[in-house]
Formats: C-alpha cells, structure tokens, sequence
C-alpha cells in the first residue's frame, strides 16, 4: 500500500468562517494510469465542522439492505440522498454550482454517507450505479473524522491511500469507477462520524 502525501498550508478549515471553493490552488492530482485520474484539494471547504454538524442533524439518514453474492446484507453505514439538488440544504446547493463551473460538468444531484465510527465501512466497489458514461467526473467532499480511503485497479494489485480530513475534496476522474476501485476500510483506532457528500450529474446518473 502506498500513502499519498500532500502538500500542507495553513488553513484551519474547522472553525473558519463557512466558505466554499477557495481552495484550488492546493489541488494534488495523481495519474493513475492512461485514461484515469484522481485528485486532493485539501481545505477546499472552510467552516467544514457547521456544515457537518447540520448534516448529522438533519439528513433523514437510513440503513439500506441490498444484494451481495447471494445474499441480503445491512450495509455497514447510514446513507441520505437529495436525487434533487433544490430540495438539499443551501450550503451544498453552494457546493454543488462551485464544483460545476470548476469541474465542467453539471452536478444536480447528491447522496450522503455516514460513517458513524471505526467499526463502519464499504467494501472495494466502483460507482457504476451513479454513472452513466464510463468517462465521468465524481467528486467526494469529506466532513467530520478523517478516515482512510483506498483505491486501487480493478483486476487487483497494489492500494493507494489518502486520509482526507474534515472539508477536503477527494475527485475520481476518467475511467476511475469502472478501471479502478476503492474503499472506506474498518479500522481498529477509534475514531468520529465522518460524512462523504457524494455529487453526481443526470446525464452520469441511474438511479438504484
């Protein structure tokens, strides 16, 4: 496995005032191969910790079942989702116009996952239900405790780790969901909720 390091700066991008995408400059993108990026923008969102706090509050979260091999399972995790961005709070209706004109590509809708301590997780998985082209931008924001997050080719092989913190940007690029997968593993240190806010676009989006 191999840690991503990145750069560091000065912004404590907890208890600043809420403000959204100023932060670009500080972006860190990796190539992952020919056809499949992803992307670091530490501190991108200032006042991360209200925005989190809202969220928790807020979310109408649920605990979905669904199909695995052959069998039923609890997902290890607590998930919301807004398929219309105007029904979501203002703060991420912020986010979502601002990771638009950055990124280029229309992002009008958005799910939530909580991940309410160390024993929470999701498994090596693409987000092929989110996307409809196999080209497609997905940008993750993180709020709240800072956790692993791994990614590595889909056939296998060797995992790449970063550890965004509370208000970082984690974007996959190009072939990233179907060339390559990734994960939020269980971990055995305790640790805080954390929140990814996860923003997809119709013409990329099926729902499930």
């Amino acid at each position: 496995m191999t840690d991503v390091a990145l750069p560091l700066f000065a912004d404590d991008n907890e208890t600043a005032a809420p403000r959204v995408g100023q932060a670009f400059q500080h972006a860190h993108r990796l190539r992952l191969d020919e056809h499949s990026w992803i992307e670091q923008v530490p501190g991108w969102l200032s006042g991360a910790a209200d925005l989190f706090e809202e969220l928790l509050e807020t979310s109408g979260w649920t605990q979905r079942r669904r199909w695995m091999y052959t069998r039923m399972v609890t997902e290890p995790r607590l998930t919301a989702e807004y398929r219309d961005l105007s029904t979501a709070p203002v703060k991420l209706r912020d986010v979502a116009r601002r990771l638009t004109e950055h990124y280029g590509v229309l992002y009008d809708r958005l799910w939530l996952n909580l991940y309410r301590d160390h024993h929470d997780s999701t498994g090596w998985h693409g987000d092929g239900a989110s996307t409809r082209r196999r080209e497609c931008v997905v940008p993750v924001l993180s709020l709240g405790a800072a956790r692993p997050f791994l990614i590595r080719p889909t056939g296998g092989g060797p995992s790449m780790r970063f550890r965004p913190s509370s208000g970082d940007l984690i974007v996959m690029g190009g072939r990233c969901q179907s060339d390559w997968r990734h994960c939020v593993p269980k971990q055995n240190a305790l640790v805080g909720p954390r929140i990814s806010v996860n923003f997809a676009a119709s013409s990329q989006y099926v729902p499930d």
